[in-house]
Order: C-alpha cells, then sequence, then structure tokens
C-alpha cells in the first residue's frame, strides 16, 4: 500500500497499533546501525533511506530526481516489507541473511531485496543492524556503480 503522508512521522502515524509498533522498532534498528550518510525521508510512498544528491549527484538511474534508493520500510495490506537493495547488489550479504536468520530460528520470506514479515518477533533486528553496517554508503556507491556498468556492457555487447 502506498502511502501520501508528507512525512515519516505522519506515516507512522497512520498506522494501525500493532504495524507502528513493528515499524518503530525496525526503524530504530535501521536509524542506529546505518551510514550516516544516508537520509531518511518518504520515498515511493514508505519510509526510504537513500544516498542524497549532495553526495551522489546522479541520483537514482531509473529516475535521477530521486536520491539513489538504498533501503526501505513498508506497511503492506497482508505484511510488513523491509527493501535492502544492498543485498540484492550483493550475494554475499544475501548469503549472510539467509545463514543469520537460520541460526536466529527465523523463517526468511526474501524476494530480491524484500524481507517479508508479518509481525515484529519474526525479525531479529540484530543481523538488520548487521547487514545495514557491511554497508557503509560509499561501498553502497561503489557496488551500484559497478553493477550500472555492468549491464550497461551487457547491454553493447547484445546490441553488436
Amino acid at each position: 500500500m502506498t502511502s501520501q503522508a508528507a512525512s515519516v512521522e505522519e506515516y507512522i502515524e497512520g498506522l494501525a497499533p500493532d504495524r507502528k509498533e513493528a515499524i518503530q522498532a525496525i526503524r530504530s534498528a535501521i536509524l542506529q546501525n546505518l551510514d550516516p550518510v544516508f537520509k531518511e525521508g518518504m520515498q515511493y510512498g514508505m519510509i526510504g533511506y537513500a544516498v542524497p544528491h549532495e553526495v551522489y549527484p546522479p541520483g537514482y538511474h531509473c529516475d535521477p530526481k530521486q536520491p539513489l534508493y538504498f533501503a526501505g520500510l513498508a506497511s503492506q495490506k497482508s505484511h510488513i516489507a523491509l527493501y535492502l537493495m544492498c543485498v540484492y547488489m550483493d550475494p554475499e550479504l544475501e548469503a549472510y541473511v539467509r545463514e543469520a536468520f537460520e541460526k536466529a530460528g527465523k523463517k526468511l520470506d526474501m524476494g530480491k531485496s524484500c524481507i517479508r514479515f508479518k509481525k515484529l518477533d519474526d525479525v531479529p533486528l540484530e543481523v538488520i543492524g548487521e547487514v545495514l553496517r557491511r554497508m557503509p554508503a560509499q561501498k553502497f556507491i561503489d557496488r551500484y556503480e559497478a553493477v550500472l556498468a555492468t549491464s550497461k556492457s551487457r547491454s553493447r555487447s547484445k546490441g553488436s
């Protein structure tokens, strides 16, 4: 569900009590472990974390007006979603997430970058914190640019 909230506070205020508690706890874990270069705000109708244009002027390649998207936190219709682009771009980090959830005794419901869960107890917050600590902003930018370069290279070779 895309929110029309203008601020993170407004977004959280509009949530049902159980969702509000979970979102606040996950948000707190994110903010405690996130590289301070990343900025929090509303992005794509959810709480977003991004590399601001002041740090990375090109912005997000799909929409350069947007800052470089790193993570998102959203209350969806049937679950809560935590979007971690760093996991999508880093096979080692993805392997860490899978292994850490298993070690924590938690069932992992994950797509390419999205971890879905029903309640706060389903999320090992220490694992989320560690994922964020392992991907500071500059490392994320470097990975992002490498992925873009690889995809551009592939596009050129297909067109040859």
